[in-house]
């Protein structure tokens, strides 16, 4: 059985709740909350479910627009960064989708909608029933806020804004922080394959939600291991190392090992994967059990820098969190 190589390209979405990124503005939501467009779990159908205004929907849907004008929304973003792409889906909205989107963003440091001005990131583009929209944005300016605009009314599913968080690494500078942190920077790379649940959850401050808040494989079939790589925080003199199988208690993996490295210049994804297999031992082969949050500590690459990060578990299976603590550089 074997995997396609899923590359991330380090971009992250940047309108997770993970971020602290929510909806703060809406021009309505009478038959599903603008809250759902950014939930991170992929959206569902729930045949035969209806509420007080009608079929539950599993994103964000707006009344029929009987006057002029146009909805939108507006999502402060948790972190400010750069997106770089954007994924539109109308995954179950068939015959009430949008007609039309388009995206705007900004950066200030106000919350009053009025003070905002608008910058555009894609232009009115035709909607299409369940499906993705997705759209390379050329910007390269930090955003604070996104307006989503759809026209005339209707409902998405989820909005997906893949980029970059805004960061200082000089701020993390002879700091000890956790160097694998989503929200200092970290970011996934490549996987071999995330069937139930995607890499970047490993990242994610706090203890997961539930399995689905995790990074979780198939059932392999064949020999091997799975694995992804992390694009960590510049670091070194790791000394502490977490690895938590929250809420996995008859699919969490037997064995994981963690490689290392320090790449100087920027690298393409592809080779990156081609190299990993000859990077350092930062963790050998070490035992994981169900349902609990394993320490290790690092005895074998104390003194070396890190940026990229190779986790390997065996077989298959899932993790929730990890964590990696050593000193910014």
């Amino acid at each position: 059985m074997k995997n396609k190589i899923i590359f991330k390209n380090s971009l992250i979405d940047l309108a997770q709740p993970n971020l602290g990124s929510k909806v703060i503005f809406k021009t309505d939501e009478f038959f599903a909350s603008a809250n759902r467009i950014i939930n991170p779990l992929p959206p569902v159908f729930k045949s035969g479910i209806f509420d007080k205004n009608g079929k539950w929907m599993d994103g964000w849907e707006t009344r029929r627009r009987r006057t002029s004008g146009h909805d939108y929304l507006i999502i402060k973003l948790g972190k400010p960064g750069s997106v770089k792409k954007i994924d539109i889906d109308t995954s179950h909205f068939n015959g009430n989708q949008p007609n039309m989107i388009s995206i705007q963003g900004c950066n200030s440091k106000s919350n009053n909608i009025k003070n905002l001005k608008w910058k555009t990131l894609v232009s009115k583009k035709k909607t299409k029933a369940n499906s993705h929209h997705v759209f390379n944005v050329k910007s390269n300016s930090d955003l604070t806020h996104i307006k989503f605009n759809i026209f005339p009314d209707g409902g998405v599913a989820r909005l997906r804004l893949y980029g970059s968080i805004s960061i200082n690494n000089h701020n993390f500078r002879d700091k000890k922080i956790n160097l694998a942190s989503i929200l200092n920077g970290a970011s996934v790379v490549a996987c071999n394959n995330e069937h139930f649940g995607r890499a970047e959850n490993i990242l994610a401050q706090g203890k997961a939600k539930n399995m689905g808040d995790g990074w979780e494989t198939r059932r392999r079939r064949d020999k091997g291991f799975d694995w992804l790589i992390l694009n960590t925080v510049n670091g070194e003199e790791i000394k502490d190392i977490e690895i938590s199988t929250h809420h996995f208690k008859g699919n969490y993996p037997s064995h994981c090992t963690i490689q290392a490295t320090y790449l100087k210049k920027k690298t393409r994804a592809n080779n990156i994967v081609k190299q990993s297999h000859k990077w350092k031992l930062l963790l050998d082969k070490s035992k994981l059990s169900a349902n609990k949050t394993h320490r290790f500590k690092n005895t074998i690459m104390k003194n070396n820098k890190v940026n990229y990060v190779k986790i390997n578990i065996f077989p298959d299976g899932g993790i929730s969190r990890f964590r990696m603590y050593g000193k910014g550089i």
